[in-house]
């Protein structure tokens, strides 16, 4: 829809505001990323072919190496949608009972749920057959986002998975759904925050889920606390966690460290919780210092979007945190916030985060692409912070720049690179002046040498 959308007529217009065009995949997919975190296993889709594609994109969001990491298919056709495909699934099961894995989680997709296949039932009557673990996890795509789908594999993974209550470890740490984040290279965050964790003292029990073995998250209730890697999904597992075990999470109602005052809310609230404040303490200033030394040395282009009208579209976990680095360490004027998640808690975060800030800006929960599209032509930003399908969305409306530092079309990194920390902030500043740099490239004419 293009800027003249007063020239649709009125029912193509009704039609339209009832059209989505959704960031998020479904729970499949969800779950998919998660079950992948954990090493040594297998992931059969008890899907038709078409869904195991959701598979593939979640193989490649957890960079699994095709050389160690197998998936499966039972491909469904229409006799088994139609009439059940629980004779196929315990055949499929059978047929790979060879394989030198830990664990074998099934997923099932939207056909087998709606005709009743219970994936459950048949792993109880196949489990006596197989050496390793059979995991069923009922992850249909209807069931929601890709988000929903984390909190239903995290859960099932906890219940099924963790052994009973032993010795807690002191001083140490369960990481939960780093995977859970749209930054690219979001194994960067999660290294980050391991070397944090490391420089503190503290052990890292498990992490659910990036190359997680099994016995890691076996033993996951010896962990003293636990700390959540994002905004949009974990949550229900922290709180199973803590209601089961009496794990205690840290870090909570605070944004996630990007930016200069997050990083250093967070580190001070981790070194406050362990008894390191003040190695904690140096860790902030050294941060900052070379940051500013940085700064001084590169000269980046913030300083000529002082108070530019800006927007930023992106998850929570990267989108809250952001805000603040936006407004503080770029001195942009937010005008438009939108983000891909709706729950309670990111509501509740992000409102705290706008009263903080005294900020006003036009707020989207649970954002698609049409409404990030009617959005920015309501607020006219001059920069955007988003993905490439921002890139398009914004067209026609005077964006000057738009800052993709979120994955939705394309992979744009090769490199593992931080958003977290204070190597973080010297990356999205790098974004930035590179944006600024490209829109100035001339399109139209290329310059001779003079000599």
């Amino acid at each position: 829809m293009e800027a003249g959308d007063s020239e649709i007529p009125a029912q193509e217009a009704a039609n339209l505001e009832k059209c989505t065009d959704p960031y998020l995949r479904c729970a499949f997919n969800g779950a998919a990323q998660t079950a992948l975190g954990v090493s040594g296993s297998a992931l059969l889709a008890h899907s038709p072919q078409g869904c195991e594609y959701l598979v593939n994109n979640a193989f490649a969001w957890q960079e699994c190496d095709y050389m160690e990491t197998i998936t499966l298919c039972t491909k469904l056709c229409e006799d088994e949608i139609v009439h059940g495909g629980e004779d196929l699934l315990a055949r499929t099961i059978r047929e790979v009972k060879g394989l030198p894995i830990t664990a074998l989680f099934i997923l099932s997709a939207c056909g087998p749920e709606i005709v009743g296949d219970d994936i459950v039932a048949v792993c109880e009557t196949v489990q006596p057959e197989v050496k390793f673990r059979l995991i069923p996890i009922e992850c249909a795509g209807f069931r929601g986002s890709q988000y929903e789908g984390i909190d239903i594999a995290l859960e099932v993974i906890l219940k099924r998975l963790i052994k009973k209550e032993g010795e807690k470890v002191p001083r140490s740490v369960c990481l939960i759904a780093p995977h859970a984040n749209a930054n690219p290279t979001w194994m960067a965050d999660l290294d980050w925050v391991k070397q944090i964790l490391s420089q503190m003292g503290v052990r890292v029990v498990a992490t659910l889920t990036h190359k997680t073995p099994l016995a890691e998250i076996e033993n996951v209730s010896s962990a003293e606390t636990s700390l959540l890697l994002s905004h949009d999904a974990g949550q229900r597992a922290v709180d199973y966690l803590a209601s089961e075990y009496g794990i205690e999470q840290i870090c909570r109602g605070i944004p996630l460290p990007i930016g200069m005052t997050n990083t250093g809310r967070w580190l001070t609230e981790l070194g406050s919780r362990f008894d390191h404040e003040r190695e904690a303490g140096k860790m902030v200033s050294d941060g900052e210092r070379m940051v500013m030394a940085t700064c001084r040395r590169k000269w980046p282009m913030a300083r000529f979007f002082y108070r530019t009208p800006t927007a930023i579209v992106a998850d929570a976990t990267v989108g809250i945190p952001l805000l603040r680095f936006v407004t503080e360490d770029m001195e942009m004027t937010p005008e438009l916030v939108a983000l891909y998640s709706a729950q309670r808690q990111v509501r509740e975060l992000l409102e705290g985060e706008l009263k903080d800030l005294g900020l006003n800006p036009k707020i989207v929960y649970g954002t698609d692409v049409y409404k990030t599209r009617r959005s920015l032509g309501e607020v006219r930003p001059r920069v955007v912070f988003g993905s490439t399908i921002e890139r398009h969305a914004s067209e026609g409306f005077g964006v000057a720049y738009v800052v993709e530092l979120v994955r939705m079309m394309r992979q744009f990194r090769f490199i593992n690179r931080e958003y977290f920390g204070y190597t973080g902030i010297l990356n999205l500043f790098e974004a930035v002046q590179n944006e600024w740099t490209i829109r100035w490239r001339s399109k139209e004419k290329r310059y001779e040498a003079k000599w």
